[in-house]
């Protein structure tokens, strides 16, 4: 049986507020957007909140409404640093967990997801940006550089249990100018688990290129389109028009 891939929303919040951002900078032209929950295959949102701006307990009034409403899977992110973090959103009403700066710093956390709750459970969310020839991680949101280049630490992540790997070019966050479909292919030669490419998407054929040229097992956007059900249908109808198998 074919895997189908996947149409992937995702939804960046600051203090509760849906958002959209450029290098984590709040846009708020998408706030009253509308999220078709039925033709999206998943849904990621992310907490982008910085210390001290907001209340954590609104990002997760709008994890547990997401939940409410939506018949797919939910991976729910931002600020994760422990356990109690990840038992927290799963209350909420998340399915899956991403995970950032907080496995860079410690990377067991990526196994004791995996191991209390299934390493479906975990995403581990890549942020880089070009470093001379190479590609650099970077963490804290994109502020803060690691050393590390994202293939050496996708490896590590699959082995501490990583589930699936969401890779970014922060530096086409925003843009839509495409993904970075050389990181992505990167990454997705140095692990076995599902990729997810973000960061860039402008119009449907970057999604084919994710999938076609990338290699990605989902794309995500956030930007492209008004999260409406002709959009995203259309979407998938130019995705199965190049041969992808999708979910229409």
């Amino acid at each position: 049986m074919t895997l189908r891939k996947r149409l992937v929303t995702l939804l960046t919040f600051h203090d509760g507020v849906l958002t959209r951002t450029k290098l984590f900078e709040p846009d708020y032209r998408y706030t009253h957007n509308f999220v078709d929950a039925w033709q999206v295959d998943e849904i990621v949102a992310l907490d982008v909140t910085r210390p001290g701006q907001g209340a954590r307990a609104n990002f997760l009034a709008v994890v547990g409404d997401i939940a409410g409403r939506c018949f797919v899977p939910l991976a729910a992110g931002g600020g994760v640093r422990a356990l109690g973090d990840v038992e927290v959103l799963l209350r909420a009403g998340a399915d899956k967990i991403v995970v950032n700066t907080g496995a860079l710093d410690r990377p067991s956390l990526i196994g004791e997801i995996a191991r209390a709750y299934g390493s479906q459970c975990a995403v581990v969310a890549i942020d880089a940006r070009p470093k001379g020839e190479d590609y650099e991680v970077l963490a804290e949101f994109a502020r803060r550089a690691t050393g590390s280049t994202p293939e050496a630490w996708a490896r590590q992540a699959e082995a501490e249990g990583a589930g699936e790997i969401l890779i970014t070019n922060v530096l086409r966050d925003g843009s839509l100018m495409g993904y970075d479909l050389a990181l992505c292919r990167r990454v997705v030669d140095a692990v076995t688990i599902p990729v997810l490419v973000a960061g860039g998407a402008g119009n449907w054929q970057h999604f084919v290129d994710g999938i076609v040229e990338g290699g990605a097992e989902a794309v995500c956007t956030s930007n492209v389109y008004h999260f409406t059900e002709a959009s995203i249908l259309s979407a998938k109808a130019r995705m199965a028009a190049a041969g992808i198998a999708v979910r229409v």
